[in-house]
């Protein structure tokens, strides 16, 4: 048995000068600093114990595009009369498609003679057949990015404010809501309501300019988010940016301190099927007078 393995290390010895010289550019090749020398410490002197299993990885170019595949190689003590453990891996493959990658390559190693030498045979399959499991991954890539492509997602924003009168902000919110390309509405008075709905990334420019550079007693209570494989535009509640008031409850003599008639504003909220927001934003459950 120690004679059968001395000449299947002997053999894979032989195999990894091949493979240098196929290979010898730095980082073609990697291979333990200690792992032909306790190879051939072992051949000296058989009486020892068995040196460590070699193992060693070559990176490969596949295609014209030159990806990068590295084949890891182990050997067992008696291999070439047993079948070396390989597993080619990339970065541009998918687990899918690596793992029918190696087990199409262990099936044609499996087919070869026992006892010949075949790690330049796996590398030369790789190179050869690799290309196609690439251009399906790049494939299914570019179906998936497309996919992703073709959904949209609504954002609607449910801002609550304790008042809003003055007309220099009421002028801000609704020009960057015409920039933003946001529909919905702001409900002037006390308690002020805003709602926007359009792109997140539009809704969020929204949201940060407003409230700059320190808007006191403003929260979003509530967001929205909807997922179409259409256009956006067909999930939106309102058409365009409403300038939403109502009559007003109680005039104080304060120019400025009036109420908002929020049954008419539940009302509102119903109509454009929202009606469950009206909780959220005021904690009480909505209900419409009888009148």
């Amino acid at each position: 048995m120690a004679a059968t393995v001395k000449e299947c290390l002997e053999l894979q010895l032989l195999e990894v000068e091949m493979l240098l010289s196929m290979f010898p550019k730095r980082g073609e090749f990697s291979l333990d600093a200690d792992a032909v020398p306790s190879i051939q410490r072992y051949l000296r002197n058989a009486d020892g114990a068995l040196p460590p299993q070699l193992e060693y990885r070559i990176a490969l170019d596949v295609g014209e595009a030159r990806a990068k595949v590295e084949l890891q190689v182990l050997l067992p003590h008696m291999y070439p009369q047993v079948a070396p453990q390989l597993f080619a891996r990339s970065d541009a493959l998918h687990r899918e498609q690596q793992l029918q990658l190696n087990t199409r390559l262990r099936s044609h190693i499996s087919s070869l003679d026992p006892g010949d030498l075949c790690v330049c045979e796996a590398v030369q399959w790789v190179k050869d057949n690799t290309l196609p499991f690439l251009e399906n991954c790049q494939a299914s890539s570019e179906r998936a990015a497309k996919a992703v492509r073709a959904k949209e997602m609504l954002h609607r924003m449910w801002i609550y404010s304790h008042h809003i009168y003055r007309q220099e902000l009421r002028k801000k919110i609704f020009d960057c809501a015409k920039k933003l390309n946001l529909t919905g509405f702001c409900l002037t008075g006390k308690p002020g309501v805003i709602c926007v709905e359009g792109l997140q990334e539009n809704c969020e420019e929204f949201w940060r300019v407003i409230r700059y550079p320190n808007w006191k007693h403003i929260s979003c209570k509530h967001v929205e988010n909807i997922e179409t494989e259409g256009s956006i535009d067909n999930l939106r509640l309102f058409h365009s940016f409403e300038d939403l008031q109502f009559q007003a409850h109680g005039d104080y003599g304060l120019r400025n301190d009036y109420h908002m008639d929020l049954g008419q504003f539940l009302e509102f909220l119903k109509q454009h099927q929202s009606g469950h927001i009206f909780q959220i934003l005021f904690g009480v459950e909505g209900k419409l007078s009888d009148n």
